[in-house]
């Protein structure tokens, strides 16, 4: 055999790879056809991120090089125009679109070009979580209608919900688009309303500051109402503001509790090493504003049972807690807890167990999960509503605006208290979402106290939202200022006994 023969038959052996439109083309094919990358994904067997990369400029190669461009090849040959009719022939009238195939949602709702990976269309109609009428598509794991408009403002419960609601005084489903209020507030800057409010404040009081502060202070609920609706314009998300509630979230009696535990920190440490101590007593701040930042369930709570837990999905859990032996430096994660067995926490608290239990820390066995009431979850539905009181809040603090810090600590601390089963605020009846933002601040509080810990420093206290006790230098731990990332320091004083003193050995001297 020849050289040039055997040059041959190596270029013969070869199998050439398909070509591949350019990144933008095969995004574009992707939604234009109303496919999701998550649907891609899972044809495909990658994962949506791999799809992502493929969409900015990465190539597949072998087998999955082969399977995408024959995906793309049939994309466009589906979304190709038509041929022209001949001219001698009628042409036909233009055909009804494809109800399958999201369309622009009015209003700024989500449409097929979004880059949406929580939104897939479903292969039959299933009814609505908001509504209970059907939609074809599900958002974040549960049926929902792409455009909020679709929705009835008071909407009839699914078969599903109405079974669970049977013999319970439940209130019907009440869907809240995003944008209920028209406010003439610039998208450039939503704060504008917070700003406005205290100029018309301290003008109504010819600038007397104590008096404008208690008018707002007043007024704080429904302005925090206002303000979300505002930075919830054109989000991809509807707000159910009076889903079916599980009977474990009402309240037992007219002035009693539901059945929700929040873990609470409230924990000493029983004992410090010998000789005098200077405590420092560090105030977390906004520690209610940090914890809007949470996993928040979407729609109407689903029940389930079983060991599982699905980070999709957010809600309350009935677990038994694992045990904790290591209360002589650390809180329990769960807070003081007299009765043992099992109750039911928030979701910040399941997984701050879970994260604790696993590899990286390994300080306890996992919970014991026993059944859960959740739904479709996102941690970003209150995070431009947060950005806008922490912008707010850092602007107020830098010109010493103690009006306006005032203000807009009322609007985000009792937003979170009226949520719910309050008369104060009767446009959002989410007691979940209550329990879960104050667990979520507790469990933050929980992670500094861990941080401290691990930087070796003496964790003395751990108490309610925002306070922590600790010996030792916690300026190389934390910052220290008045913004919400920082701490500042609230007490300072002494215990334990001089090392001098052997008669007052083993007592302690607080200050």
């Amino acid at each position: 055999m020849s050289d040039f023969d055997a040059i041959d038959s190596l270029l013969a052996s070869l199998t050439p790879q398909p070509a591949l439109p350019e990144p933008q083309v095969r995004r574009d094919l992707r939604e234009r056809a109303g496919l999701t990358k998550a649907q891609v994904a899972r044809t495909l067997g990658v994962n949506p991120s791999t799809v992502t990369r493929w969409e900015t400029g990465r190539d597949p190669s072998g087998e999955l090089r082969t399977k995408y461009a024959y995906l793309l090849d049939g994309l466009a040959a589906k979304l190709a125009p038509p041929a022209p009719p001949p001219a001698d022939e009628a042409i036909a009238p233009r055909p009804t679109p494809d109800e399958s195939t999201p369309a622009p949602a009015p209003g700024g709702g989500p449409a097929a070009g979004d880059d949406m990976d929580d939104v897939e269309a479903l292969a039959a109609p299933e009814p609505c979580v908001l509504c209970g009428q059907l939609a074809r598509h599900q958002v974040a794991g549960f049926p929902q209608h792409l455009d909020p408009a679709q929705c009835a403002t008071t909407a009839p419960t699914s078969d599903t919900s109405a079974r669970r609601m049977e013999g319970s005084t439940a209130k019907p489903v009440k869907v809240v688009p995003a944008g209920r209020r028209a406010r003439a507030v610039s998208d450039a800057d939503p704060s504008g309303p917070i700003a406005a409010a205290v100029a018309e404040a301290l003008e109504a009081h010819e600038g007397d500051v104590e008096a404008a502060t208690a008018s707002l202070v007043k007024r704080a609920i429904p302005d925090a109402m206002a303000l979300l609706d505002e930075t919830r314009r054109g989000g991809r998300y509807a707000v159910v503001a009076h889903p079916w509630i599980p009977d474990i979230l009402r309240k037992q009696s007219a002035r009693g509790a539901d059945q929700i535990w929040e873990a609470r920190p409230k924990w000493a440490r029983p004992e410090l090493p010998a000789g005098r101590h200077e405590v420092t007593a560090l105030d977390i701040n906004g520690a209610y504003l940090g914890a809007l930042k949470t996993h928040l369930p979407l729609g109407q709570l689903e029940h389930t049972t079983g060991n599982v837990h699905d980070r999709r999905r957010a809600g309350v859990h009935l677990i038994t807690p694992p045990a904790w032996e290591h209360s002589a430096h650390l809180p329990n994660p769960i807070g003081n807890r007299d009765e043992p067995g099992p109750l039911w926490v928030t979701e910040p608290t399941l997984r701050l167990l879970l994260r604790l239990s696993g590899p990286k820390y390994a300080l306890c066995e996992p919970p014991e999960i026993h059944e859960s009431f959740t739904s479709g979850a996102t941690e970003s539905l209150l995070e431009k509503f947060r950005i806008t009181l922490k912008d707010a809040r850092d602007t107020a603090i830098a010109g010493g605006d103690e009006v306006t810090l005032e203000y807009v600590k009322a609007m985000y601390s009792k937003f979170v208290s009226t949520m719910g089963e309050s008369n104060y605020n009767r446009e959002l009846y989410r007691p979940d979402w209550m329990h879960l933002i104050r667990s979520q601040a507790f469990a933050n509080l929980w992670a500094k106290a861990l941080k401290a810990h691990d930087a070796g420093l003496t964790v003395v206290r751990v108490m309610g939202t925002d306070e922590l006790h600790v010996v030792g230098d916690w300026r190389r731990v934390f910052p220290e200022g008045r913004g919400v990332s920082e701490v500042k320091v609230k007490d300072v004083y002494s215990v334990g006994t001089a090392p001098t003193d052997p008669a007052a050995a083993g007592q302690t001297d607080e200050n």
